[in-house]
């Protein structure tokens, strides 16, 4: 039935909880499961002490990078076949393209990840891909 499962990842606790669940899913089905760590081009630095975006954007692709490598190491030692990848661009949009350009046939995903004001002034990336995805998504809540 799923062959790709795609597991947009920010590192929070509830995009871990989503993790938990297209392992059991992958092993079930033999599924690859795509981890996809998106660095948000709408976050630079502001005010006096910013840093330059380039900057910015470097360290969002090492944290970005450690992020999937955690998420692979802990799939793999479940015997389930992964592909991380780090993308810059908006997360919504990232996420959509993906699941295109690599015929995932299901998104497994947290409910929340940002939390405060930066979910009130982007959105919920979840509550985004839910409504526009072509394919069926799976939304997990952190045991928080």
């Amino acid at each position: 039935m799923y062959d790709r499962i795609l597991v947009p990842t920010d590192g929070s606790d509830c995009a871990n909880a989503a993790v938990d669940h297209a392992a059991d899913l992958a092993s079930k089905y033999d599924a690859e499961v795509h981890i996809l760590y998106v660095v948000d081009v709408r976050v630079s630095g502001q005010g006096q002490w910013a840093l330059d975006t380039e900057t910015v954007y470097e360290a969002g692709q090492e944290h970005g990078q450690a992020v999937v490598e955690q998420v692979a190491e802990q799939l793999e030692s479940k015997a389930v076949a992964v592909k991380p990848v780090v993308k810059t661009g908006v997360p919504g949009r990232e996420i959509r393209e993906y699941v295109d350009e690599e015929a995932c046939d299901l998104v497994v995903m947290g409910t929340h990840g940002r939390t405060g004001l930066d979910r009130y002034l982007l959105g919920s990336v979840a509550e985004r891909i839910v409504r526009t995805s072509d394919v069926p998504v799976l939304t997990v809540r952190s045991d928080e």
